[in-house]
This record gives structure tokens, sequence and C-alpha cells, in this order.
């Protein structure tokens, strides 16, 4: 829904974070803006798909990382659904690995948690426009990526990994188990097994505990 359609009502935005204290922090900051009107807060993807049909939010907040879900799947889940809805990203995730991906679910947004306090206002109003919202750095990058490289430009190391892939690398980075892998994303442990596998095929890594070490290493730079 334009703004120009909502501009005589409360701009109702869903917050979408498996942390209660950011939920709070954001919550609080978005409060503060007179037309705008936080509708409800979830932790998860069912419980957020629960809430979006039942009070019908213009915005949703999605963090990348959920408590049960994915905020990549849960974009595209809305995006089946109501087409409507304005998303915006706000995750400590690298935007260099995951505001691409999240454009292409669907999101017209991205923002990073650190300077979420400074930006997301205007990436919710700018969003509410149809305009994406993205860093600086990120737009300069995007655009560097459309000029200058070809649909079949290979990509290495853990950009070649699937949305999917990136997800389980960062659980097994977090100290989770495949089993718990699998509880956390809903899967099949054969699935979790699987992209074990192809991650360490693509990353070049011979053993499960190097596979550790490094998930570990990358997760402590990246979050």
């Amino acid at each position: 829904m334009a703004l120009q359609q909502i501009i005589n009502s409360a701009v109702r935005i869903l917050i979408v974070d498996d942390h209660p204290i950011v939920r709070e922090g954001l919550s609080s900051l978005l409060s503060k803006q007179p037309d705008f009107q936080v509708c409800g807060e979830a932790d998860d993807m069912q419980s957020a798909l629960a809430l979006v049909d039942e009070s019908h939010p213009h915005v949703l907040i999605i963090d990348i990382s959920l408590k049960k879900g994915s905020g990549l799947d849960l974009i595209r889940r809305i995006m089946e659904t109501d087409r409507s809805i304005r998303m915006v990203v706000c995750s400590l995730h690298d935007d260099t690995l995951y505001a691409e991906r999240a454009l292409k679910a669907g999101a017209l947004g991205y923002v990073n948690k650190h300077e979420a306090t400074l930006t997301i206002v205007t990436a919710i109003r700018q969003i509410l426009t149809g305009k994406m919202y993205v860093s600086e750095r990120m737009s300069e990058r995007l655009t560097r990526r459309l000029i200058g490289s070809g649909p079949t430009k290979a990509r290495y190391g853990i950009e070649a990994l699937s949305e999917r892939e990136l997800q389980v690398f960062e659980l097994i980075g977090a100290g989770l188990t495949t089993v718990e892998i699998a509880r956390r994303l809903n899967l099949g442990v054969k699935t979790i097994e699987t992209h074990r596998r192809r991650i360490k095929e693509k990353l070049n890594i011979m053993t499960s505990a190097q596979l550790a070490r490094e998930a570990a290493q990358w997760t402590l730079e990246h979050n």
C-alpha cells in the first residue's frame, strides 16, 4: 500500500525479531513517530504470519535469524499472500551477503542494526513510497555488480553458498549440532547433512572439525 493511501491513518508496523530487547527498542523508537503504530511483535515465522492475518500491517521489520524459521523465508511467504505489505530487513548480518538476497526475496530495504536508530525511520518512509532503501556502501556494490558482471560470473567462498547453505553454516558457527539445526530450520537431518557436505565442497573444507572452526570464526567476525 502506497503512503498516499494511508496518509490519513497510522502506519501499522509489525516487528519480527527473536530478541525481546531489540523488539522493545524498535517499538519505543517507532512509537515516537506520530503517524507510526506498532501493531504487533513476533519472534518466529509462524507467529509473524498469524499476526499479519490478524493485524494487517502496512510494514514488516524482519530480522534474518528468527527463533524458528528464516527471515528470508518469511519474506517469500508474505510475497505469496500480500504483495502490498512493505518489508525492510533489520539485522546484524553482513549486508554484503544478505542485502541482495533479501531484496531478491521481496524486501524493499536492508538496515544494519548498528545503524537502525539513525536510519530505520527513513528506511520505512522510503519503502512506503515503493522505493528501495540500502546503505550507500551496498548501493554502490549493487551498482558495480549490475554494470561490471555478467550473469555467468562465478562466485567464490562464502558468496558461493546458497541461502540455505549460508543459514546452516552460520548455525554451525553458533555451535548447533546437525539435529539442532534441523529442528531450528524445520528440515530433516539428512537434508542438513547434505547441506554440510555441499558447504565443505564449496569452501574446500575436508573435515567436520575444520568446518566447525571455519564457521565459528566467520560467525564471530560477521555477527
